[in-house]
């Protein structure tokens, strides 16, 4: 007998038996999710119980090696997972993809010491900070994974400006992270900041912050368009005091981190693209099922024989497929053994699939509003707010004219470097 088809399997069309039973894990809680979905949304607040349901599941180790108490998962899993989420609870999965970036601050910098770039005497802190990040996970606690800041600058998509200043007891931390999800919902906050007196990405260092330790605070809640229970306001640090145990301050840990990344040093970017196609998928479905049962009154047939309504289902569908194929390609570049492309080239693909993906999500959702008409048009019912979640994506970390501005800048740079040669004189 065939085991029932788990909902990750829609964008992991075949798992391994591993891969499998860390998804059936996700499949246990989607339930309590899309119960929560509607109140999360209307209320703006993250489900404070979703934290202890994902916890007794196993699931805030998803991503830690075994040998650190995690399930063992990696990049499949994690999308498989995020992509189940958005279908039921967007906000939760979004919440809970940031929350999983958090161990790529504890596997990459493991990987970069396996590597040989770092120094004998710099390896024991590098060590201590991964191994708590990734033990702190698979023990249960959420973590808030803070980076972005509402300082900007022309040359990078997240500056930083909160600093980090040597005191007699550690570090001092003082700044604002404008978003961040599970702002006071998680146990500990990771914040990138800048170490003082240092320039550029050598100065940039990370810190575990307890939520309620002092001089944190919540920014004002964040009345936005899309994902409004991920609690996503972000915090401000005013004075925060962290013992040297609970950072990571060695000159340019960052950088050598992200020599060894496969992607984005972000962590497993292509996961959030997976909430997106995860609530798409259940927009097109609700809509197929509400064109298909409703009827026309004067003939009897489906709402969804109409021609027109037929053309809005195929133009869904096609989106949809578009979504999966950018998104089931980034997936084979990140996770295939050995590699099959360089990092630049796997890094130009993901600019140009963040976007795509989240345009094709979208249009989904706008294909779902105009099929359903204005009965559909409710703030507060599946289509109005899963096109206010997926209108997020079009902005979210970049826009796509950002990401394909930057993949045509890199395809060109490397084409005109190709135009040029040296020779032997006299030639």
């Amino acid at each position: 007998m065939t085991a029932p088809r788990l909902t990750g399997e829609r964008l992991i069309d075949v798992m391994t038996p591993e891969e499998r039973d860390r998804a059936r894990r996700v499949e246990s809680v989607l339930p309590a999710l899309r119960e929560a979905a509607a109140g999360a949304d209307s209320d703006g607040e993250f489900p404070h119980g979703h934290v202890a349901l994902l916890r007794e599941a196993g699931l805030l180790g998803l991503v830690v090696p075994k040998e650190y108490g995690g399930l063992g998962g990696g990049l499949r899993d994690l999308a498989a997972a995020t992509f189940a989420m958005g279908t039921a609870c967007p906000s939760t999965a979004l919440a809970f993809f940031f929350h999983n970036t958090s161990a790529s601050r504890g596997l990459l910098p493991l990987e970069a010491i396996r590597a040989g770039l770092f120094e004998d005497d710099e390896i024991p802190e590098v060590t201590a900070f991964a191994e708590r990040v990734l033990k702190v996970m698979s023990g249960g606690q959420w973590l808030g994974n803070f980076a972005s800041e509402s300082v900007k600058s022309s040359g990078a998509n997240i500056s930083i400006a909160t600093t980090a200043r040597r005191t007699e007891d550690g570090w001092r931390l003082d700044g604002e992270k404008s978003f961040g999800c599970a702002t006071g919902v998680a146990d500990l906050y990771l914040v990138t900041a800048r170490l003082d007196g240092v320039e550029g990405l050598d100065g940039l260092a990370l810190f575990l912050v307890p939520r309620e330790a002092p001089g944190v605070s919540s920014r004002e809640p964040w009345n936005g368009i899309g994902m409004r229970g991920s609690a996503n306001h972000g915090i401000r640090l005013d004075g925060v005091t962290v013992p040297d145990d609970d950072a990571l301050t060695v000159p340019g840990a960052f950088t050598r981190m992200l020599q060894v990344s496969r992607g984005s040093f972000v962590g497993n970017q292509l996961a959030i693209a997976a909430v997106y196609t995860g609530a798409a998928q259940a927009v097109y479905d609700y809509t197929l099922d509400r064109l298909t049962t409703k009827t026309f009154a004067d003939t009897g047939s489906p709402i969804a024989s109409s021609p027109m309504h037929q053309v809005l289902i195929g133009d869904m569908t096609q989106r949809l497929e578009t979504a999966y194929l950018w998104l089931g390609r980034q997936l084979e570049l990140e996770t295939s053994e050995p590699p099959v492309r360089s990092k630049p080239e796997v890094f130009r693909q993901w600019r140009l699939g963040k976007g795509s993906v989240t345009e094709a999500c979208f249009d989904v959702a706008l294909g779902a509003l105009k099929a359903c008409g204005t009965s559909g048009a409710t703030l507060d019912g599946v289509i109005g707010r899963t096109l206010r979640d997926l209108a997020m994506g079009l902005v979210m970390t970049f826009p796509a004219e950002r990401g394909r501005l930057e993949a045509a800048k890199m395809a060109s740079d490397d084409r005109a470097t190709a135009l040029f040669a040296t020779v032997e004189s006299g030639r």
